[in-house]
């Protein structure tokens, strides 16, 4: 039994849509917090059953069986977001699980000032001593994090923030789809993997040249100091911690710890990662 967590996320649910192809029904479950949303993955033969990374006694319940578990990372930071990863990869060492697959990132550093990184870091760190292997799927930026940087500059014109540098912006498609393949073809990575990147490292002035060329009118890119965009974040009502953590997206840019690009997403889905203009043109015709 291969066991998928946060399946009513975007990240868990393409995956387990990507492995539905893959392997009959009846070998996929999925844990997730509200049973409820996952009724259309239940009819269609996906065991569903409630799982918490809170609660170790619904994760023993929803892991029962376990040949696999895919821990996809939780969505805090910080030390809550260590504990629910240990105590879901103990739950799957305790299941019986003969390996273990987590959500990483490409830029995994105990000493990232962005704060979800050195959590990945603990998180491999305790993998490592846990006594099961273990495949750390390292992916690259979400690609997705481009439409929400771009925010009100497709209509002021002015893309506004901190000096940057290239990421290699990655689409959630591409990584669900890989990571259902390393699921399906058990054994082929074993720790952690090169980065499952896209072929491309781009800057938020790339950013704002691909916006302009899809809404037919000039994104300027305008640099403005650390202490100005988070004044300008906590104006509009963002809490100071979350500001503190974009901040600290972009002092890690800045040094280079997500520019690296890599072949190995793409020989692994056998087809070309996709561009990040072909996921903002997505999201802007989905968003009118």
């Amino acid at each position: 039994m291969i066991i998928v967590t946060g399946a009513n996320g975007q990240l868990g649910r393409a995956i387990v849509e990507d492995l539905l192809g893959r392997v009959p029904a009846g070998q996929i479950a999925v844990s997730v917090r509200d049973a409820a949303k996952a009724q259309v993955l239940q009819e269609r033969g996906v065991r569903v059953r409630r799982g918490d990374f809170d609660d170790p006694a619904s994760l023993a319940h929803a892991f029962e069986g376990a040949s696999q578990v895919l821990i996809v990372s939780a969505a805090t930071t910080g030390e809550a977001a260590i504990a629910q990863h240990r105590t879901a990869i103990e739950a799957a060492r305790k299941a019986g699980a003969h390996r273990i697959l987590y959500t990483s990132h490409q830029g995994a550093n105990p000493s990232s000032p962005f704060a979800p990184m050195p959590d990945h870091a603990a998180t491999e760190a305790i993998l490592r001593d846990c006594g099961v292997p273990f495949t750390s799927l390292r992916n690259g930026f979400y690609a997705s994090t481009t439409v929400r940087l771009l925010g009100a500059a497709l209509k002021t014109g002015e893309l506004a923030a901190p000096q940057d540098g290239p990421v290699s912006w990655t689409a959630h498609a591409d990584l669900a789809e890989a990571a259902a393949i390393t699921l399906a073809e058990d054994g082929r990575f074993d720790g952690p993997t090169p980065p499952l990147t896209a072929s491309q490292a781009l800057d938020l002035a790339d950013i704002a040249e691909i916006a302009s060329d899809l809404i037919g009118r000039p994104v300027k890119r305008v640099i403005v100091t650390d202490e100005d965009y988070r004044a300008g974040l906590v104006s509009h009502g963002v809490p100071e911690t979350q500001a503190e953590m974009l901040l600290g997206l972009f002092a890690d840019s800045r040094q280079g710890e997500f520019s690296q690009v890599d072949p190995t997403l793409a020989d692994l889905i056998g087809r070309p990662s996709t561009p990040v203009q072909d996921v903002l043109k997505a999201a802007l015709t989905t968003n009118g």
